[in-house]
């Protein structure tokens, strides 16, 4: 950034810079687009060794994928700032107002700077909050994992465990089955189960545990057991849960975007383009959709950068049309 990037207007500002901030990066970039990436610098696989299930990219870290997306979007002059963001709000400033001319967003970072752009991506993603269960957030993203489609494979055949939370963590004790026939479910966090799902879990071999888990045992890297309410250790290799997903929206609190309710939490409501109900507003990744993976997050931000630029070109239309091209 230049010392005069505080008072010019960027066409973007993407906030957020994991796998949907780098890919709508690159498509604004592409697209001639004066762009910047407000980056924290926290992704929310950064626990995790490697990544799977991502094609041309299996097994890579994810500091190797976002470094390799950082250089790709510079060679099509995005500019990447590590820092914070505080609020977005609309602009006051008076060239902002005039109803024939561009409108702004004024992004404010916590240090209190305050940037211009045309349009926002926010891409900051969600925080994983996890029970408060000693070991477990310890071993998070290595043998504490979320996804069988992104780690199923590395712990295929052993000695699995599904803490549920909800009632959701249902899914994922079938799901898992597909991996190991060596599998409890700790099903205390989810409520008593029906005498119809014990016997459909059973059926498949899955082991029922509805005494609570009280302690992971393990080292950082590998789990070794968990320890019951009643003392009692059982052993186990790898551990699948999900806590509650808080989105990293808070900057956005001010413009009272649409929402809506999930079973994992409340997230912005977005178009199929990540528009959200802000007109210079879009959303992409697991901040919109808390289900996606890295690759469904790549295409989600690849669309909304697209999306934004789509926008800017029909303002520059209806601009000059009016007689105030820029």
């Amino acid at each position: 950034m230049n010392s005069t990037a505080e008072a010019e207007p960027f066409d973007a500002i993407i906030i957020g810079g994991g796998a949907a901030g780098l890919s709508a990066a690159q498509s604004l970039g592409r697209a001639l687009r004066r762009t910047l990436i407000l980056d924290a610098g926290e992704p929310r696989n950064r626990f995790a060794a490697q990544m799977h299930n991502i094609l041309g990219h299996d097994g890579a870290s994810p500091a190797e994928l976002l470094a390799a997306g950082r250089a790709e979007a510079q060679r099509y002059g995005v500019e990447h700032l590590t820092a914070g963001v505080h609020r977005v709000s609309d602009s006051t400033r008076a060239d902002s107002t005039d109803k024939t001319g561009p409108r702004e967003l004024v992004v404010t970072l916590d240090s209190g700077v305050q940037l211009f752009t045309r349009t926002v991506i926010a891409a900051s993603g969600v925080t994983d909050v996890l029970p408060p269960i000693p070991g477990l957030a310890e071993n998070w993203g290595s043998s504490v994992l979320h996804c069988p489609y992104c780690h199923g494979w590395e712990v295929r055949g052993r000695r699995l465990a599904v803490l549920a939370t909800s009632p959701m963590q249902l899914h994922q004790a079938q799901l898992l089955r597909q991996w190991s026939d060596r599998l409890t479910y700790f099903h205390a966090g989810a409520g008593e189960l029906t005498a119809e799902t014990a016997a459909r879990l059973r059926a498949r071999g899955v082991v029922l545990e509805p005494t609570p888990v009280t302690e992971v045992l393990g080292d950082g890297t590998h789990v070794t057991g968990v320890v019951l309410q009643d003392s009692r250790t059982v052993e186990v290799d790898a551990i699948f849960t999900g806590g509650s997903l808080a989105p990293r929206d808070g900057y956005l609190r001010d413009l009272r975007l649409e929402r809506e309710d999930t079973v994992v939490g409340s997230f912005l409501k977005v178009d199929a383009a990540g528009q959200t109900s802000h007109e210079r507003i879009w959303a992409a990744g697991n901040i919109a959709s808390p289900m996606a993976t890295v690759p469904v997050s790549t295409g989600m931000g690849s669309f909304a950068g697209a999306a934004a630029n789509g926008a800017l070109v029909m303002e520059e239309f209806d601009l000059a049309e009016a007689g105030k091209n820029q």
